[in-house]
């Protein structure tokens, strides 16, 4: 898939499920378990030992699922998730010296930003959607209200504090295409291999941002 066409994927899925997998065992089955609930696109942080492997893993199952990884901190991170398969990469901060790296991924890069001036400096560099985190706590929807008319050109995909109580004041801004959360994806249940119980919250929340 292109650039433009994974993001297409992603602006169409709305919520992007943010995971933290401890194996990669299950993760074809927790994909296959949201892609019926309605959500075929996931972002896998890079938060434990089992993320890139999981990363392939869906990949390599045939599956229609769009995966990103998340919590891209170095440009050896860069590498290994494009290795990995990894539709897109996600940052939560992107100094200077990750940019450069960010650069020669082939795929969409959504790189974090906190304040509108980052925000501006990573458009210029060439990112046209930029991850707002974290979103609660660095202004919420509030303050993505308040840039969308001074940088219109700007893109957002807000994660961190967002919930089945807030999504709707995010979705409802102009300049926000796609939120990252993880409410319809419990920990407990993804430990429990409850899948069937992650579909129907998968399937509650497309329902409610239809």
């Amino acid at each position: 898939m292109s650039k433009d066409e994974i993001l297409a994927r992603v602006e169409n899925c709305v919520v992007v499920p943010v995971l933290t997998l401890k194996t990669a065992d299950t993760a074809p089955q927790l994909a296959a378990a949201l892609i019926e609930g309605g959500i075929d696109v996931v972002e896998i942080t890079l938060r434990t030992t089992a993320a890139l492997d999981a990363i392939k893993a869906i990949k390599d199952s045939g599956l229609d699922c769009v995966v990103g990884a998340g919590t891209v901190l170095t440009g050896q991170d860069v590498e290994t998730c494009q290795s990995a398969g990894a539709d897109f990469l996600v940052t939560p901060a992107t100094p200077a010296s990750l940019v450069h790296h960010l650069k020669y991924f082939s795929g969409l890069v959504i790189p974090g930003a906190a304040t509108p001036t980052e925000a501006l400096e990573l458009a210029q560099s060439g990112f046209g959607t930029v991850k707002f985190f974290p979103a609660e706590a660095a202004g919420g929807a509030k303050l993505l209200k308040s840039i969308a008319a001074p940088l219109p050109h700007i893109k957002f995909m807000p994660t961190g504090g967002i919930n089945a109580d807030n999504v709707k004041s995010y979705l409802s801004l102009p300049n926000v295409t796609a939120v990252g959360g993880s409410w319809m994806v419990p920990q407990k249940l993804i430990d429990e291999e409850n899948w069937s119980e992650i579909t129907q919250l998968s399937r509650q929340v497309r329902n409610q941002l239809a």
